[in-house]
């Protein structure tokens, strides 16, 4: 497996941080020994994160969606389908596992299916917490691209945000 290369100013996500963008390389001890780590900065927060050069993966780091991801991450907003149990408790476990991963084609199809539910019977509580918070993720994520279908992302997310009331 190849590994991903960051370089300055690229945008970057760290689950469960969200995005960052990488701010260059340091070097820090560790067991006695110097290690490469990437620097990233979390927007309009003063939190840094390192990240290990050498296993970025390792530690959840990804290169942040594009415009040329924006049609497949429409296409699970609009039209997928998850199998989430009914029992509270295993359902919780899964949504809980899918928002900790960040990857985004997991949340877009969580949030295609919480949506769903909600507006055919409601959503309790936790559910509807859990569908804000994979639309804020998703939000992040597609910030800053300005392309026609990161446009249409963002307004699906603005309705099913707005679909889903606070309470």
């Amino acid at each position: 497996m190849t590994q991903t290369a960051f370089q300055p100013g690229d945008r970057v996500v760290l689950p469960p941080y969200g995005i960052g963008v990488v701010q260059g390389t340091c070097q820090r001890p560790v067991g006695g020994h110097e290690q490469a780590y990437y620097q990233v900065a979390f927007p309009n927060t003063s939190s840094r994160a390192y990240v290990p050069v050498a296993t970025p993966a390792g530690a959840g780091l990804r290169a942040a969606l594009t415009a040329g991801d924006m049609p497949a991450l429409l296409a699970s907003l609009n039209a997928s389908t998850l199998n989430l149990p009914r029992q509270w408790s295993a359902r919780h476990r899964r949504v809980a596992e899918i928002l900790a991963s960040g990857d985004p084609f997991e949340l877009a199809v969580l949030t295609c299916e919480l949506r769903r539910w909600n507006v055919q019977r409601g959503l309790p509580d936790l559910d509807r917490q859990a569908l804000r918070r994979a639309i804020r993720l998703l939000e992040q994520e597609v910030s800053g691209l300005q392309d026609t279908e990161a446009v249409q992302v963002q307004a699906l997310l603005v309705t099913a945000w707005n679909e889903s009331p606070q309470h």
